[in-house]
């Protein structure tokens, strides 16, 4: 059986798991703070609305994204191995550099 759907990887299970790189402020006009975040997302419109909302409900103020990705596996290194991990149970993990 052929798929139409384009999107999906060849297990057919696997959700995109997306990264988003940008500067993030507790205060508006505050000084800037890198942050990353991870999350599963149908499409990059979609997860940068949910990046923006999650950051929103953890008290950014301000945010700048710079670069959206496809994450193609698993990282080997903390915190971005467990932010991975909580973005595919569908969890929007925030790794703030503060």
């Amino acid at each position: 059986m052929n798929s139409d759907n384009d999107n999906s990887d060849d297990a057919g299970t696997r959700p995109a798991i997306f990264i988003i790189i940008g500067q993030t402020s507790r205060i508006k006009g505050g000084e800037m703070s890198p942050v990353h975040v991870m999350l599963a997302a149908p499409d990059e419109d979609t997860a940068v609305r949910l990046c923006l909302d999650a950051l929103s409900a953890k008290g950014f103020a301000e945010a700048d994204l710079d670069q959206i990705g496809l994450i193609d596996g698993a990282p080997d290194e903390e915190p971005h191995a467990s932010a991975y991990q909580g973005a595919m149970e569908g969890e929007v993990a925030v790794i703030a550099f503060d």
